[in-house]
């Protein structure tokens, strides 16, 4: 139990020291919702990440307004590890609701700080408690009773800050770029921030191991968030039309790239938008409205979640079969039904891939990382044109929501692929035009687009059965050679979509594949094998369906291969059994379906667990 000086001078002896732990803890703040913690928790984490720490913060809310209990957990790691990490080395416990639960889940030997009048102390013998005042202390800093659960966050910011030596002028670094120019803000946080630090150096004696020093591994990178990163890449990758019906956890994507719009996107000449973002009625006529757009030449998203996916699939099935351009955002949370709207998922996978009736495959793209949030939305459109049909583009709450440390992003430098269109002077110098003939044998037809003044250009667009020339027809050879044409277009999809990437392993029995954000846990993971239990494991990324032939090449190397995924069921897992096949049942699962981010020892664990009773 920690203790003030004054207890030390009555006598009471601290915990036995232990040896240091640098950079390498995490840090758990448990509020609740609406309390005002945003500020206070990101000022710590870019206090971190500001001395060259890497650092990651994963916000656990609840779906309603305020009231609710929320946490915020903060991770620095000298390695680099960015996924969550199971194990809680510090609370900070500013909620009384949930506090002796949050205090009985920590394991033995870790830190809790807490206001004093909870007397948290009390609960176990084998943690290092930190009481401290927040409540009487914000008094000091501000007389409005109102404000004082605000600044008392602040408070904690500063008490964190001294007992991990958190440098205060990073502190104050922070709150000034997060409140801007707003001096009086400024000025007043950065008060509680230092009557905090100052009340831990002048009343507590420290008795953790837990500390940070500087690092140099943060230079010129960022944080952001991937919705925010997917926003910048559509802007990028040349979007001009934006249809969206809100949805948590998908919204912040189009209210982000509606700023970025208005700053970016405005004629220098007329002062007019060069764009249209429009809010639907609902998800269904947000995508059809995309598509309309996608039809007449533009390039077209939404964003949404699983329940808008649902919704969407009687307009996906239309622009498969009459292929028409479009691109769809899906931030994955947890379902069925309205599931829990704040927890994260990988559970979209099947819905996505067979979005519609009868025979349908989709494109799906699955970036794991903020650079691949920013390149795949930039690819996707391009894939749209090209291909002529949707493309989705699968994250989830934890890698949309959450904030990720990121090398800067690359400026595209590729133009714009506008794919198969043909212009006034390429059609006549064709005797014909076929709307969805193959001329080319990449099962890829030619399109044109309204407004092309040409009297071959027109075709008319049906949902219901049409031949070469987009004519309507019943005949069964017109369907089934169109529908060949379409597989036929999926194979060649492999050669355009992102492929995976693969760490060998010489002589490895075991592979692990994973896919999205789950690739955060898999280095930790491959380490924990190798280091605590001689496993060695290779690792397959998959970032796109369809699955390319690179995966049955990486099946057929090891004699057990593991698919790991945030869903119940393991989705990817049995497409990836129908692919190449299972007849020795190598292809495990390994589910992880909580809602909250995956961490690399639960798939360690989980691993461990299989391979001793294999």
């Amino acid at each position: 139990m920690g203790t003030t000086i004054s207890e030390q001078k009555a006598g009471k002896l601290p915990l036995q020291q232990r040896s240091e732990i640098v950079n390498d803890l995490s840090i758990q703040v448990a509020t609740v919702n609406g309390s005002g913690s945003q500020s206070s928790n990101n000022v710590l984490m870019r206090s971190i990440f500001q001395m060259g720490i890497p650092v990651s913060g994963k916000n656990l809310f609840p779906s309603n307004i305020a009231g609710l209990p929320t946490w915020f957990t903060i991770r620095a790691s000298k390695h680099g590890y960015v996924g969550r990490k199971k194990e809680i080395d510090i609370l900070v416990a500013m909620n009384p609701e949930t506090a002796k639960e949050d205090v009985a889940t920590l394991e033995p030997g870790r830190v809790v700080v807490y206001e004093q009048k909870l007397n948290l102390s009390a609960l176990r013998d084998d943690l290092i408690f930190y009481p401290i005042p927040f409540a009487e202390l914000a008094g000091e800093v501000v007389p409005d009773i109102r404000l004082r659960k605000l600044i008392a966050n602040m408070i904690y910011v500063g008490s964190v800050a001294a007992l991990l030596d958190i440098d205060m002028v990073q502190v104050e670094s922070a709150i000034g770029k997060w409140f801007k120019s707003k001096q009086k803000a400024i000025d007043l946080n950065i008060k509680a921030a230092g009557l905090g630090a100052k009340y831990v150096r002048e009343k507590l004696i420290k008795q953790d191991p837990f500390r940070v020093q500087p690092m140099n591994q943060t230079a010129g990178k960022i944080i952001i968030d991937g919705n925010s990163a997917c926003a910048l890449g559509s802007m990028f990758g040349g979007v001009s039309v934006v249809t969206w019906y809100p949805i948590t956890p998908s919204s912040s994507l189009c209210e982000t790239l509606m700023d970025y719009m208005k700053r970016f996107r405005i004629d220098p000449e007329t002062g007019k938008a060069t764009y249209a973002i429009v809010q639907a009625e609902d998800e269904l006529a947000a995508l059809g409205m995309a598509l309309g757009a996608g039809w007449a030449g533009a390039r077209s998203m939404t964003a949404t979640a699983g329940p808008g996916i649902s919704l969407m699939a009687e307009f996906s099935g239309l622009a498969y079969f009459a292929e028409i351009p479009a691109v769809v955002f899906d931030v994955q949370r947890i379902g069925p039904s309205t599931g829990l709207p704040t927890r994260t998922s990988q559970g979209d996978i099947m819905s996505l891939f067979y979005l519609s009736h009868g025979d349908t495959k989709h494109v799906v793209l699955f970036p794991a990382d903020m650079n691949e949030c920013f390149q795949f939305a930039v690819q996707a459109f391009d894939l749209a044109e090209r291909l002529q049909q949707p493309i989705f583009v699968a994250t989830d709450l934890d890698l949309g929501m959450n904030n990720w440390m990121s090398d800067p992003f690359p400026y595209p430098e590729k133009p714009l692929d506008r794919g198969k269109v043909l212009t006034t002077e390429e059609i006549e110098g064709l005797r014909g035009f076929a709307r969805y003939k193959d001329v080319d044998g990449d099962a890829i037809p030619y399109r044109t687009l309204p407004g092309t003044n040409h009297a071959l250009a027109a075709y008319f667009t049906r949902g219901s059965g049409h031949n070469e020339e987009a004519k309507y027809s019943e005949r069964p050879e017109d369907y089934e050679r169109l529908m060949d044409r379409l597989a036929n277009k999926y194979e060649t999809a492999k050669t355009y979509v992102p492929q995976p990437t693969i760490h060998h392993v010489d002589g490895a029995e075991v592979g692990i594949i994973a896919f999205g954000s789950t690739d955060a846990a898999m280095d930790e993971c491959r380490h924990q094998l190798f280091t605590e239990y001689g496993i060695e494991a290779a690792y397959f990324r998959i970032r796109a369906l369809p699955l390319t032939h690179h995966l049955g090449e990486f099946v057929g190397t090891h004699k057990r291969v593991y698919v790991v995924e945030q869903n119940r069921d393991g989705q990817m897992a049995d497409l990836i059994k129908l692919e190449v096949g299972d007849e020795a049942g190598k292809i495990r699962k390994v589910r992880h379906y909580k809602g909250i981010p995956v961490d690399a020892r639960f798939v360690t664990d989980k691993i461990v667990e299989m391979e001793r009773g294999r």
